[in-house]
């Protein structure tokens, strides 16, 4: 049903988590106004970030149907889309497809969570 590397998804996972507890990442619930380029924000905040770094440099480096799949994997596991909706959640995703898909990604707090319970969802799950 995946056709990225379920371990790809894992690395990512590690990766969200490992930001996301840093005590300098603020990232806004919703944003201030519409025009506000929050997520955009929190990158430029944590340029010097080696594990954004890492964590970017591996979403860029997958292939767009990929990069769809991991965003994918984030609606499923906040429940915008269920499993049995798997392929008009990769086929929204690739719709609203942007260059930005790191900082799309990274822009939600609870990204590991999401991933994580998209993975499962599909049958997936990360190896402790």
């Amino acid at each position: 049903m995946l056709n990225i590397n379920p371990e790809t998804v894992c690395f990512l996972i590690a990766k969200a988590r490992e930001f996301h507890a840093k005590e300098e990442v603020v990232i806004p619930e919703v944003p201030t106004s519409p025009a506000e380029d929050w997520a955009r924000q929190v990158l430029a905040d944590h340029v010097d970030d080696a594990c954004l770094a890492e964590f970017a440099a591996t979403i860029d480096d997958l292939e767009p149907d990929q990069q769809h799949e991991v965003v994918a994997l984030m609606w499923v596991g906040r429940d915008d889309f269920g499993p049995t909706e798997w392929l008009g959640a990769v086929a929204e995703a690739a719709e609203q497809a942007t260059p930005e898909t790191a900082r799309y990604l990274i822009a939600h707090p609870l990204l590991a969570d999401y991933l994580e319970e998209g993975l499962a969802a599909l049958g997936y799950r990360c190896e402790e």
